[in-house]
């Protein structure tokens, strides 16, 4: 996708197989047989977007690394396939300037560090929000892979931490969005008159616009995650903006159409 003259290249880690409780012990298929298509599941993507502009590569969520995450029948993430994307877009990890994590969640971060804490992305910038690294990094009782936590630790001077709206680049800019995670943030794309929005897990999937009262069982306050989404989803009522969350189906950008009721279109 072309944003003005930068370029968003969606691609994915892995697998993220979601049932509907996933989304609320309330939640059902009725409705939405499309999305739960297999056995009563919905198979998501463990999404990542590398962003080019003239002078910076930036992957925005380092996806799940070479791990699982099998949460029973609600939820199971397996991911590995970052390397292959990136070598599909002609792209090296050498070659990263940037690295945005939309929040720290374990299929967000996953390819910052190996397992001796070693940068996998040796000259990159690590970006993330302030309210994610005092919960998971700095917290000893935050949910986050050892040698993830002692990399941040280790390479400190590598990252920036944001509390508020954040331009890093020509044309990106990270806008607070917390709710699912106390630092979530979002990605804005702009340029040539044409604007989009990475929204990371700040909206799971689309099925919420029809649906507002499912939320993430990931979402640490969910009354702030879901006045969260309602912002976003009015943005996206806008005519210009599109977005994509890291778990939309087939990473699709789409915007909603306001009318006699709203819907989702991509």
């Amino acid at each position: 996708m072309l944003i003005g003259d930068i370029e968003i290249h969606p691609f994915t880690d892995g697998i993220f197989r979601a049932s509907p409780a996933y989304f609320g012990e309330h939640a059902r298929p009725d409705g939405h047989e499309d999305l739960f298509s297999r056995h009563g599941m919905a198979w998501l993507p463990i999404g990542c977007f590398l962003v080019r502009t003239r002078d910076r590569t930036v992957l925005v969520d380092a996806g799940m690394g070479p791990d699982l995450d099998d949460a029973g029948p609600r939820r199971f993430l397996i991911g590995g396939q970052l390397p292959l994307g990136l070598r599909a877009l002609g792209v090296s990890p050498s070659d990263v300037t940037d690295v945005v994590c939309t929040h720290l969640h374990s299929d967000h971060c996953g390819w910052l560090f190996d397992l001796a804490a070693s940068p996998v992305f040796p000259h990159a910038t690590i970006w993330f929000g302030a309210g994610d690294w005092n919960h998971f990094v700095a917290s000893e009782h935050g949910a986050m892979a050892e040698h993830i936590r002692h990399g941040l630790l280790t390479y400190r001077s590598r990252v920036r931490t944001v509390e508020r709206d954040t331009t890093i680049a020509h044309g990106i800019t990270l806008t607070m969005t917390p709710g699912h995670t106390p630092g979530h943030l979002c990605v804005i794309i702009a340029s040539g008159g044409q604007r989009a929005l990475l929204l990371g897990d700040a909206i799971v999937c689309p099925v919420q616009l029809d649906e507002p009262t499912w939320q993430s069982m990931g979402d640490v306050d969910p009354a702030l995650a879901r006045q969260v989404r309602e912002r976003l989803f009015r943005e996206l009522e806008d005519g210009v903006t599109l977005g994509a969350g890291a778990h939309f189906p087939e990473l699709q950008f789409g915007r909603v159409l306001a009318g006699q009721g709203r819907r989702w279109f991509s």
